[in-house]
């Protein structure tokens, strides 16, 4: 269904970007893996990509704050794959603060790699998407898109912003074969978060079952973690041929947060 096709997901050496990488990959997709963390666990998971699926994996370290480096991502990709036919805007950074003491440059650097970046990486893949008649953009929003909360100003900020830009690169590509959706998780466990739930572990002194269900309440009545396979299985299918019809989405895989 996807074999032969080229996917670039951003923020993808671990966590959610890489449960993608490994889904799309099982399909037969050629992966570009961006982000940072120690090389040989990097390379450790682009090879295993390789081998498990029997397709090709280019790992570029670009910092997603620098324009310059985001363009020569996406050189990279098209010289080594020919082109991107899947473009998952997955990176993103986040910081706990309120307002008035939230810091600029981290405000800066939020803007940059959660939002900005997802224009930039768009902006440069578009001209290839259109020439092939085929493409399909993702941009990892959150449940946190769809509503507030306190004490997280850039990524709230960030994450709904990119709903809106979802919605503008889907109604200029709507006569392209190009969809542009945004998915919305919940909370999965994901490496940030998994550091989160072991810090609430020690404060609160309870075991990890226990401390799972105190941290869910007022979160996801579903009262467990949403599977990151979940969310990576949903990208797929928004990838393929049955999707072709679905187009400036915000989706949620929260189980049941946002109705709540």
């Amino acid at each position: 269904m996807l074999k032969g096709r080229c996917a670039l997901i951003t923020g993808s050496t671990q966590g959610l970007g890489y449960a993608m990488a490994e889904r799309l990959a099982a399909e037969g997709c050629t992966i570009v893996m961006n982000g940072f963390g120690d090389a040989g666990e990097i390379e450790g998971r682009r090879r295993a990509l390789e081998e498990t699926h029997g397709v090709r994996a280019l790992h570029h370290g670009a910092d997603l704050a620098e324009p310059k480096q985001i363009a020569d991502l996406v050189a990279a990709a098209e010289h080594t794959f020919g082109g991107v036919d899947i473009l998952i805007n997955n990176a993103v950074v986040r910081h706990f603060a309120p307002v008035e003491t939230f810091q600029p440059e981290d405000w800066d650097r939020a803007l940059a790699v959660n939002l900005s970046a997802a224009f930039h990486t768009t902006r440069l893949v578009l001209a290839g998407m259109r020439a092939r008649g085929f493409g399909r953009i993702l941009n990892i929003s959150s449940v946190y898109g769809l509503f507030g909360g306190v004490n997280r100003v850039d990524y709230i900020t960030t994450k709904t912003a990119l709903i809106g830009f979802t919605r503008a690169v889907a109604l200029e590509t709507a006569r392209d074969n190009i969809t542009c959706n945004a998915i919305c998780p919940g909370s999965s466990p994901t490496p940030a978060i998994e550091q989160r739930l072991e810090e609430f572990m020690d404060a609160e002194g309870l075991p990890r079952e226990q401390a799972v269900g105190k941290f869910m309440a007022g979160r996801q009545p579903s009262g467990r973690f949403v599977a990151m396979e979940s969310v990576a299985a949903l990208a797929t299918f928004l990838c393929g041929p049955g999707a072709a019809d679905i187009t400036g989405a915000a989706l949620p895989v929260d189980g049941g947060w946002s109705a709540s």
